[in-house]
């Protein structure tokens, strides 16, 4: 049986008198790929940047890595959690005035204090050969596609080792070829360094195709969960609304990832 690698319990939390997440439980297991879907707005990112350290409850607490997160959390403590996880924001994040060997440099000097610039270099060399963007180190972010700087980003996230990688909608605003490409590479490298994985997304095909287990959540809820046999089969409201509501958008105007 896998262990649960982060565990949130009736976790609640708000902004200027507005809930925005409401008693969300949800686990993440050891090794698995588990994907947090649902609409715009409905509190996918707010969860995300809570499991991240960015946020701190304001009901509930979140046990994670051996940790514990509640509305009592020092910030130094969130910090020592933030250097255990990979977090990929939606835009990527990274520094325009930097090359990508400089971009994915800088948690190892910063974060990790690595000063021993052989070491750096070889890492970050390392890294991204792992997903497959050995030449691009001298180049700058402007430079690179699209799916290209989602790969530094990944990169970059993952050269101090995490327990546990977060993606924020890792497939927004590429087209489809190169989001599965996307989706390819997170599967490939969950397999190959055996972290869990937290990804948001609005999309529905990525998410059937690279995850374990699935959460649905609406309106500041944890709707359903389940794994992804259990999703093909279900009769749950929820789970046709939001596929019925997938397939809409893309009948109207498709979407890109």
């Amino acid at each position: 049986m896998m262990n649960s690698l982060m565990d949130m319990k009736t976790v609640s939390v708000g902004f200027s008198g507005k809930m925005v997440i409401r008693d969300v439980s949800m686990k993440l297991l050891s090794g698995e790929i588990s994907c947090l879907m649902g609409p715009s707005g409905c509190g996918k990112t707010t969860t995300l940047r809570l499991i991240a350290g960015l946020l701190k409850p304001q009901e509930g607490e979140i046990n994670l890595l051996g940790k514990t997160i509640d509305a009592r959390t020092e910030e130094k403590e969130l910090i020592d959690i933030r250097r255990e996880l990979g977090v990929v924001f939606q835009g990527g994040a990274l520094f325009d005035s930097m090359s990508v060997g400089q971009n994915i440099a800088f948690p190892l000097r910063y974060c990790r204090n690595i000063h021993d610039e052989v070491k750096i270099s070889s890492m970050v060399l390392e890294i991204l050969h792992h997903v497959e963007l050995g030449d691009v180190r001298d180049k700058f972010p402007s430079e690179l596609s699209g799916g290209m700087r989602k790969r530094v980003a990944i990169a970059r996230s993952l050269v101090h080792s995490p327990s546990l990688l977060l993606l924020d909608e890792p497939t927004t605003g590429l087209d489809p070829t190169t989001a599965r490409h996307i989706d390819q590479l997170i599967v490939d490298l969950c397999a190959r360094f055996g972290f869990s994985v937290l990804v948001v997304t609005h999309d529905l095909v990525s998410a059937l195709g690279i995850a374990d287990r699935l959460l649905l959540m609406e309106e500041g809820k944890i709707a359903w969960s389940g794994v992804v046999s259990d999703w093909n089969s279900s009769e749950h409201s929820s789970v046709k609304r939001f596929a019925e509501g997938m397939i809409s958008v893309r009948g109207v105007g498709g979407i890109t990832g």
